[in-house]
């Protein structure tokens, strides 16, 4: 897929991951729309790309819709979603204390990374089948959707965090194979430990990001935001990756804790 002259969603694009893709397809031509609850980098963000900002809670329908909407407005052709917008969460499905998991968080887990990613997966590629089909394919757009490691080897505590990304991990073949039908296509990213905002700066926090690093077989450091967009940016342009759910990960596979 061409991203020179198309209208690009991401959600979660104000930070980390989603910040660097919303850069990665901006580089590459692309106008990109930002959806985003943090409103004070996303409208930065977007000034600075020539992109579009839309506060959006991506668990909510009309918000999404909004986005989309805001997307087709653009006057170009909606070609391009990613969905990195998500929160983490850790407690045991049974605690020390002998205290079940709340239901209340994990069902806020499951809204924002599942719902959320399927939300903007079912808006978006709804205004991508009424765009015109491109190139000798007849292609429409293509979807990217953020999973993690946890959706594969989920760890102690990572109960709720799992079963959301394992979700969606589990959306990326019969979402491909639906959206067939329209041109659009669909893969996943499962990303490892990514050196994000999250970890905090200092020294402190480079000593914990090298505790992270230690099991990762090569190269032995975080991955970068970067090397996100990156890969998203090659899953949306080689026509041929459909389906698919792609490791970010240095080789690492996770262990117990």
């Amino acid at each position: 897929m061409e991203l020179n002259g198309v209208a690009a969603l991401v959600s979660g694009g104000a930070s980390g991951l989603g910040e660097a893709t919303v850069k990665e397809l901006a580089a590459a031509g692309a106008t990109v729309i930002i959806a985003d609850l943090n409103a004070e980098r996303g409208e930065e963000l977007a000034k600075n790309l020539g992109g579009v900002f839309v506060s959006t809670d991506v668990s909510d329908e009309e918000q999404v819709q909004a986005a989309v909407q805001a997307a087709v407005d653009t006057g170009k052709p909606l070609r391009v979603a990613v969905s990195c917008a998500g929160i983490g969460w850790a407690n045991r499905t049974v605690d020390r204390q002998g205290t079940p998991h709340d239901l209340a968080s994990y069902r806020k887990v499951i809204d924002v990374n599942l719902i959320g990613t399927f939300n903007v997966l079912r808006i978006a590629a709804a205004a991508m089948g009424k765009t015109e089909p491109v190139g000798p394919d007849g292609a429409r757009g293509v979807i990217v959707n953020t999973a993690s490691l946890a959706g594969i080897e989920g760890q102690i505590g990572q109960i709720a965090y799992s079963s959301s990304k394992g979700g969606i991990i589990g959306m990326t073949v019969p979402a491909a194979r639906d959206l067939a039908a329209i041109g659009v296509r669909v893969n996943t990213i499962a990303p490892g430990i990514l050196d994000t905002p999250i970890y905090g700066k200092g020294d402190d926090a480079e000593v914990f990001k090298q505790q992270l690093a230690a099991p990762v077989p090569f190269p032995k450091r975080l991955g970068t935001a970067e090397e996100f967009g990156q890969l998203a940016r090659a899953l949306i342009e080689i026509d041929y990756l459909n389906a698919e759910v792609v490791r970010l990960d240095g080789g690492l596979r996770m262990p117990p804790k």
